[in-house]
């Protein structure tokens, strides 16, 4: 089966010093989009899996590139690069802050408006759902849950906006042990969730083993290109040592 990598970003900087944990540098992040680039990575969007009839086509080197948390440094750094690079990008929504600033975080970054939403080229950029209220979901009741997906759907009809059926969990966090694991399932097969991604650091198969448990790469920003080579090829190793 083909192999398929999913990064995971989040905050982007001009600023080399501030490239470390969950921030990464325009330098950085440039260098990274070069070489998938020069090294002939086509990178995909989720809605493109879900109408994949099968992997007859699917590109021999094959990459997902995902942003947590539509911040405005995203909009005004990242998503030039993108586009310098010819590279599609999933940005994953959580909309109760949407114009507002990262109140689940430092409070300090701001995130995009719908204005801002809508002006990125969509064949440049999938939306998708990051819930709404930014919080663990394997926290919440499934009433709870329930509550969220509703107030993410109307949110997103009433500003319409046009979102993918993908969920990131907020901290890549969800039930993992049963019976509270397929109660959750359940609730995001009743609103039609076409795929869930969490972390676990690992390169997957295409298709997924499950839908719902799609693994993510965590970038840092203080990977060196050669770490980054070996996420993208391997996944997170604890033993890497450059």
């Amino acid at each position: 089966m083909p192999k398929l990598p999913i990064l995971m970003y989040h905050g982007v900087s001009t600023k080399a010093s501030e490239s470390k944990n969950l921030t990464i540098s325009t330098e950085n992040l440039e260098a990274q989009f070069r070489y998938l680039k020069e090294n002939g990575y086509t990178s995909l969007h989720f809605r493109k899996l879900q109408n994949m009839k099968s992997t007859t086509d699917f590109p021999e080197k094959a990459v997902i590139i995902t942003f947590d948390d539509v911040y405005v440094n995203q909009l005004e750094l990242a998503y030039p690069l993108l586009q310098k690079y010819g590279l599609k990008a999933s940005f994953f929504i959580p909309f109760k802050y949407v114009n507002g600033v990262d109140e689940w975080n430092t409070g300090n970054e701001k995130l995009m408006s719908v204005a801002q939403l809508k002006s990125m080229d969509e064949a440049t950029i999938e939306l998708g759902l990051h819930s709404f209220s930014h919080k663990k979901y394997h926290e919440l009741s499934t009433e709870e849950i329930d509550e969220d997906f509703e107030k993410c759907k109307e949110f997103i009809v009433s500003n319409q906006l046009n979102v993918s059926n993908i969920l990131a969990y907020p901290y890549g966090k969800y039930p993992r042990k049963n019976p509270e694991k397929d109660v959750f399932f359940n609730s995001l097969l009743k609103h039609k969730v076409a795929f869930g991604l969490r972390i676990g650091n690992r390169v997957n198969t295409f298709p997924f083993k499950d839908n719902y448990e799609v693994q993510r790469i965590d970038i840092k920003g203080e990977d060196s290109l050669s770490k980054f080579k070996s996420k993208l090829r391997y996944g997170k190793s604890r033993f890497f040592l450059f």
